[in-house]
């Protein structure tokens, strides 16, 4: 059966997601498995500063004057683009990790008792004997290191 264990370790922490995220756009979906929401975010942020930052800002060496004034050639509104899809990034992933947290947690009825278990990844309902969705054949209990293994 699915232990309340194989719940708590699938749990996100949404402040996680959100400090990668804020770190670099697409590190906390990268973080919450979202594969193609991450490269999504990587790419957009990767092709808008391509796109919008001018060549003449490019620093011309390491110095702090070479940086200083490469980011003074930036354009104000380029920058407060950036950082607004930074923020969306940040967003997104803030949301996401709540989603799939609500995602995690069993269904009640009125009376408190959990009812019939929907999977985690597709949200689909659970038969009690599989250890895993037969829906979108992801595993839902985390195998013992005391079970041998097979192969």
């Amino acid at each position: 059966m699915f232990g309340s264990q194989s719940r708590q370790t699938r749990r996100k922490r949404p402040w996680l997601a959100v400090l990668l995220a804020f770190i670099y756009p697409g590190l906390g979906h990268v973080y919450l498995r979202k594969w193609g929401r991450a490269l999504l975010w990587f790419a957009v942020i990767i092709a808008s500063t391509m796109v919008l930052i001018p060549d003449d800002a490019a620093p011309s060496g390491l110095s702090v004057e070479s940086i200083v004034a490469s980011a003074e050639a930036i354009p104000v509104e380029v920058s407060v683009f950036i950082l607004a899809l930074s923020l969306l990034s940040v967003l997104d992933a803030y949301w996401l990790a709540t989603r799939v947290n609500e995602m995690a947690q069993p269904a009640t009825d009125e009376g408190g008792q959990v009812q019939a278990e929907d999977c985690p990844h597709c949200g689909k309902e659970l038969d009690e004997d599989l250890d895993f969705c037969p829906w979108c054949t992801e595993r839902l209990v985390e195998p013992d290191e005391d079970e041998p293994t097979a192969g």
